[in-house]
């Protein structure tokens, strides 16, 4: 069952459709993307949003309950066939697209509510000229380019934080990576991904994250995430310099899972 006619997902495909001048398949399957199996075996396929052939693109419109928990939504006192709650398999299948798609030849955009005029609910407020001008500067950001390796990384590390508890949040910084909160605490995250010199890249996000250590509150740590291949230049940073500048580094591995190297302090 597609969008309905009235809902922000159905809105934002059809502003997409005006931007890219081609009507999206929505609610399309590929025999590619899978959901976990089921009784018997059998895997579902997994729909996109909105998928536009002519422009190999896929666009995923994702509510608030994508990024937080929202009981409502999550019913986290029923088991999925995944083995989790309905919100964790949200994330798992959420965090599949994002490895999937670019690895299929696709672009993938993600648009969530912080992108547009909302309100505090996450309830767009559909001012179609702003919003027409927000996504073509979502579309011209992305640059017509592929989901990055960063871009892999970081949706693996964001399904990691919700199963660990964390709800991600909107940066205090526009330009940090991910942050997120659990009880009183704080994560500041900058993340790279696979690149030809990961030595300079791991330097330059150790120096981005001393630019954002604004807050002197202990209960605020920073995450350096990487890709296997990147580890060993995290790790040239000593052990005792991190633990004193509150920085922990995250290996996110080839097939997604995520490692906490070495806990400081």
């Amino acid at each position: 069952m597609g969008a309905r006619d009235d809902s922000d997902e159905a809105y934002v495909v059809g502003l997409c459709d005006l931007v890219l001048g081609e009507r999206a398949l929505t609610q399309h399957t590929f025999d590619w993307l899978l959901g976990d199996p089921g009784a018997g075996g059998r895997r579902v396929r997994l729909p996109v949003d909105a998928y536009w052939p002519g422009h190999g693109l896929v666009v995923e419109y994702r509510e608030l309950q994508h990024d937080r928990p929202v009981p409502h939504f999550d019913k986290p006192d029923r088991l999925t066939v995944s083995g989790v709650h309905r919100g964790e398999q949200r994330a798992l299948y959420d965090a599949r697209r994002e490895v999937e798609i670019p690895a299929h030849g696709l672009r993938l955009v993600v648009v969530r509510p912080a992108d547009l005029p909302a309100d505090g609910r996450g309830r767009l407020r559909r001012s179609e000229k702003a919003d027409l001008a927000a996504l073509r500067k979502l579309r011209s950001h992305d640059g017509g380019r592929r989901a990055s390796d960063e871009d892999r990384v970081v949706g693996a590390f964001r399904t990691w934080l919700l199963a660990e508890g964390w709800t991600p949040v909107d940066p205090t910084d526009r330009w940090t990576d991910l942050e997120a909160v659990r009880g009183d605490e704080r994560l500041v995250c900058e993340a790279k991904g696979r690149t030809s010199d990961p030595g300079i890249d791991a330097d330059t996000a150790y120096g981005q994250l001393l630019r954002r250590m604004t807050s002197q509150d202990p209960r605020t740590r920073y995450a350096l995430v990487v890709p296997s291949s990147s580890v060993k230049a995290a790790e040239r940073v000593p052990l005792h310099v991190r633990q004193l500048l509150r920085i922990d580094v995250y290996e996110v591995t080839d097939d997604g899972r995520v490692r906490r190297l070495h806990p400081a302090g």
